[in-house]
């Protein structure tokens, strides 16, 4: 199987970010790098805010704020009226999760592919409310039909109260058949929140065509917004269950307003996202996406090979947008959670290279992101260097 190629750089987007030329950022999907114009235009807002913070607070603040809303929602082809602003993917999951009023007896049902954070709401969610939590194992190597299958035998209709799955793994980066999945859900009447933290800037799929009861992803990852940057967006018939983990002033109004007013939240990087799509738009969404695939596909076989995996033994992702991809690291190295984290830090300090190491089933894996800021050249260094660093255990 021949090398894939690398992807023609975008001229001049690496200097439309603020890294440290020092360091090779390799791994853009665990928080992000904001645009340097992005991060001038929340500086503005943060500038407005402390000049008069009674009139930014108090005059228009909301209205604004249901502005970026529905500028967010409509990129997303999300229903504006059922999208609201939240810190974070973590944080809408919690939500949600504490508003189904579980009980004794229910179950919510999730995948051994979850974020570490969301399987821990969950867990926290059971012990608090008698629930019980059911993790479904599926198989790195599973076909779409495969995991369509495991889920429908894995439901359990009257019992199964919410089924959390990944549109696009972190621990593995693996695209799931998220559409298919709740089509079958819907059939058995079990409610599904699809975990997006990756998808918003990614991936084209619009959550309409997703058709989830919930729906979270992250904008201040691939969608160069600032951090503390994400949606929540809530099927019609969930949408006046929802409330927030803080009661503000906003409660009598209803979702989303209820959800997104926390009193004197830092708002500036809401209202600064519009920004970072901006940035997107100008270097060309489709462009963009198309050139990070490309690359975290070469960084993936180049360093692959250099660990000496066979390309047949590289994990597909499932699906041609996705810009992260994962290597399988030697075997006995970085299997553990400590393990991962030791291991990255390592690569951090020695090679000047930030990248994702993760511990899943008992196999440690290196996770490589391209982005526009990333050129060819960086991840062939990593592959001449990396061998000899994982030699020193």
């Amino acid at each position: 199987m021949s090398v894939p190629q690398p992807p023609e750089p975008i001229p001049g987007a690496r200097l439309l970010f603020s890294l440290d030329p020092a360091v090779s950022h390799l791994n853009h999907g665990s928080f992000g790098a904001v645009p340097i114009g992005v991060q001038r235009a929340q500086q503005r807002l943060r500038d407005e805010m402390e000049a008069n913070p009674l009139r930014f607070f108090t005059q228009g603040l909301v209205d604004r704020v249901a502005h970026t809303r529905r500028h967010l929602a409509t990129f997303l082809g999300a229903d504006p009226d059922g999208t609201a602003l939240v810190g974070n993917a973590t944080t809408g999951v919690a939500v949600v999760l504490q508003s189904l009023g579980l009980r004794a007896g229910d179950e919510i049902l999730s995948t051994d592919h979850g974020y570490g954070a969301v399987s821990f709401s969950i867990q926290r969610e059971c012990r608090r409310t008698g629930a019980e939590s059911r993790v479904l194992p599926i198989p790195l190597a599973a076909t779409d039909e495969e995991i369509v299958q495991a889920v429908r035998a894995a439901l359990r209709p009257g019992r199964t109260r919410l089924l959390v799955v990944d549109q696009l793994t972190s621990a593995t980066a693996r695209l799931f058949p998220v559409a298919a999945i709740v089509g079958l859900a819907r059939e058995h009447g079990v409610p599904v929140l699809v975990d997006a933290a990756h998808v918003p800037g990614m991936l084209s799929a619009t959550v309409a065509s997703v058709g989830a009861d919930f729906w979270v992803g992250n904008l201040h990852k691939w969608g160069y917004a600032p951090r503390g940057t994400a949606v929540l967006v809530v099927a019609p018939p969930w949408r006046d269950r929802i409330e927030p983990l803080v009661v503000s002033w906003e409660q009598e109004t209803g979702f989303p307003a209820r959800l997104e007013w926390q009193a004197t939240l830092d708002y500036t990087s809401w209202l600064a996202a519009p920004a970072g799509l901006f940035t997107l738009r100008s270097l060309g969404v489709d462009r963009v996406r198309a050139h990070n695939a490309a690359l975290a596909a070469y960084a993936q076989r180049v360093v692959g090979d250099a660990l000496g995996v066979a390309p047949t033994h590289l994990p597909d992702p499932g699906g041609p947008e996705v810009a992260m991809r994962i290597i399988p690291l030697p075997p006995g190295i970085a299997t553990t959670i400590d393990g991962a984290r030791a291991l990255q830090q390592r690569i951090a300090e020695r090679l000047a290279t930030e990248v994702a190491v993760m511990a899943w089933n008992d196999q440690g894996w290196l996770r490589l992101c391209g982005q526009v800021y990333n050129s060819p050249d960086e991840y062939e260094r990593l592959a001449v260097r990396l061998p000899p660093l994982l030699a020193q255990r």
